[in-house]
């Protein structure tokens, strides 16, 4: 019997990015979950167990800004799907129209903010956005709109939500691209039956391309979830460590931060930063597994 070769060229191939993955994710991964099983105490490393995770959970102090931190957290990510996400597709549907002139043009225009800096973007929208200096109050002034102003970023109510819709600028261009990228694989044959059966213009897109472009969609949405779970920069950009007003706009990403390594007269504590980072990935991981668990279940009985 001939004994299966091993091919050799693939292993050698992939080492160096499976080395290069383990040592910046993989092992501080497993790190950050090994910290947050220890505590110190006198300046000594003390096996602690799960302590970490219930003083995270339950105690009165430390719970009210965890659970207030992934209730911001939810609804940062809820903005995106239901204001990002659906712009997206709109947008992407237009762009992919063949008579629209410009439309690459169009496209680069609005996918050009992806590509700037956290920083760039947070400190830019904070002086457009400033009742001070910013350009934000003359501009809806001159359209006669200037009493519907307000200190958006300095208002609870308002500046989470704030932050969340400037973020939605930012990335809108992602899934307008996907999206994109997916009605350019529908073949032309099934829209061309389609238009034989009567079916074009908003109906071809309800009815023939939307249900084809589902899995891109369902592929954005977890881009999505993991995206905004693991949030930190924009934030950190516009509102500080301290995620003002008043951790209105704190999320897990800021709260970790804080807690890992400390600000202004709190000191950092690498063990509950770690329990905090190790619920984040919790939570990431229970969020996609649930949504693969829904694609499966939805497939089986599709094959029913």
């Amino acid at each position: 019997m001939n004994k299966a070769r091993i091919r050799w060229h693939i292993l050698v191939f992939l080492a160096p990015a499976v080395i290069v993955y383990t040592a910046v994710m993989i092992f501080p991964l497993f790190n950050t979950l090994r910290l947050a099983l220890y505590t110190r105490i006198e300046q000594e490393r003390v096996f602690a167990g799960l302590d970490n995770f219930r003083t995270l959970f339950f105690d009165p102090i430390w719970a009210e800004q965890f659970w207030n931190a992934l209730g911001n957290n939810f609804w940062f990510f809820l903005v995106h799907m239901l204001v990002q996400n659906p712009i997206g597709i709109a947008l992407a549907a237009l762009l992919s129209h063949p008579r629209l002139r410009f439309a690459a043009l169009y496209r680069s225009a609005i996918f050009i903010p992806t590509i700037l800096s956290f920083v760039i973007v947070g400190f830019a929208w904070k002086l457009i956005l400033s009742p001070i200096w910013g350009i934000a109050p003359s501009m809806l002034d001159a359209v006669g709109l200037k009493s519907l102003f307000a200190p958006w970023l300095g208002k609870e109510e308002y500046a989470l939500t704030t932050l969340a819709l400037i973020s939605v600028w930012q990335f809108v261009g992602i899934p307008m691209m996907l999206i994109y990228a997916a009605l350019l694989t529908i073949p032309e044959e099934i829209l061309e039956a389609g238009e034989v059966d009567g079916i074009t213009g908003m109906s071809a897109f309800w009815k023939i391309k939307l249900p084809l472009i589902l899995p891109s969609i369902g592929i954005i949405s977890i881009l999505t979830f993991v995206g905004n779970f693991n949030a930190f920069d924009l934030i950190y950009a516009a509102q500080g460590a301290l995620a003002g007003p008043d951790f209105s706009t704190d999320i897990l990403g800021t709260f970790m931060y804080r807690t890992f390594f400390g600000f202004q007269l709190q000191l950092g504590d690498p063990h509950m930063g770690s329990a905090i980072a190790g619920a984040m990935f919790a939570i990431i991981l229970l969020g996609v597994c649930i949504y693969l668990f829904g694609i499966q279940t939805r497939m089986r009985r599709y094959q029913l």
